[in-house]
């Protein structure tokens, strides 16, 4: 069981998954309207929208997105032109995404202290000026995909924008199962740089989405857990704001990383790596899921704190080894 406590993580950490970093002070007007855009220099403004494209995750994405797509390559068939095109598509798709995001979310962003010095509700960017820039950027990464790698991994990413925002956003404010639905556009990136190979979606990309799925749901549970004040103050039907004790949301932690251990073995049993893979993520996922068990017992928010940073570390090396462990078939 895990109580809260205010813990300061960082502004971008998501169901996406984006690693640890630190929140910006709300810098709205004291009573929460916007600041007029043409208060706003234009070199702030410009950082502001590239704030707007949340480069934390959006760096996240490009990771698993080129493991996927190194994964799908076969020995010595490596295309680094068209993976560079990959990366380009998606790094625009993912920052419109992200951005189309906020611009829905910026009524409730102003409300939770975590968010509220975001482009928008601080007013560093009004919200048409959000709109616009998101929704081009995010056109012309799925179109570029379309156009200079192929139209199945722009579908995909097309697919990602659909569910993350007209879907998971929405459901938010409905369900605590919103979490489960994030997951999967959290997870698509991994499996639209399997395709851009030229390969179909087959066994081995949707095990690397399987992965990155199960990784999210423990990860997010404990971010959620954390900002669990914040995320009722916004509105949000978060199975944290919805816990009074943390007893479901510590064996709902605890059942997905159970479930991620042998669901990240499997690479090496379908012969996509090799044992010095299987050895380390059996480690990483026996690490993981002890302090995920300790949860169920410790009273300490601390815990909670110490299984996202646990989460944060282990994919990463889990990649890192998945690359290095590739089997040459």
């Amino acid at each position: 069981m895990i109580r809260a406590n205010r813990t300061e993580i960082g502004s971008e950490g998501t169901a996406s998954g984006t690693g640890l970093v630190t929140a910006h002070a709300p810098t709205t007007t004291r009573t929460g309207r916007e600041r007029p855009e043409g208060t706003v220099k234009s070199g702030e403004r410009i950082r502001a929208l590239y704030e707007l494209t949340k480069p934390g995750i959006t760096r996240h994405i490009l990771v698993t997105t080129a493991a996927g797509f190194y994964m799908a390559s076969t020995p010595g068939g490596l295309d680094l032109v068209l993976l560079l095109h990959m990366m380009i598509g998606a790094a625009l798709a993912s920052s419109g995404t992200l951005g189309l995001n906020q611009y829905v979310e910026r009524d409730i962003d102003a409300l939770m202290a975590r968010t509220a010095g975001r482009p928008i509700p601080s007013g560093r960017v009004s919200a048409q000026t959000a709109l616009v820039f998101a929704t081009t950027t995010a056109v012309a990464g799925i179109a570029y995909q379309g156009l200079l790698v192929n139209w199945t991994t722009a579908l995909i990413t097309a697919a990602t924008l659909i569910s993350y925002i007209f879907i998971y956003t929405p459901l938010k404010r409905r369900t605590s199962l919103n979490t489960l639905v994030g997951a999967v556009p959290g997870a698509l990136p991994i499996l639209a740089g399997w395709t851009a190979t030229g390969r179909d979606p087959d066994l081995g990309g949707w095990i690397l989405f399987a992965i990155m799925f199960l990784w999210q749901i423990p990860h997010f549970l404990a971010l959620a857990w954390l900002y669990r004040e914040d995320y009722r103050d916004g509105g949000f039907v978060m199975l944290s704001a919805v816990d009074p004790d943390g007893r479901r949301t510590s064996r709902q932690i605890v059942n997905y990383a159970a479930i991620l251990l042998p669901v990240s073995l499997l690479p090496t049993a379908l012969g996509m790596a090799g044992y010095i893979y299987f050895s380390a993520a059996l480690i990483l996922g026996l690490a993981f899921l002890l302090v995920a068990l300790k949860t169920l017992t410790n009273n300490e928010d601390s815990w909670a704190r110490r299984l996202f940073i646990t989460s944060v570390i282990y994919l990463p090396i889990l990649l890192l080894l998945l690359v290095i462990d590739k089997v040459r078939i």
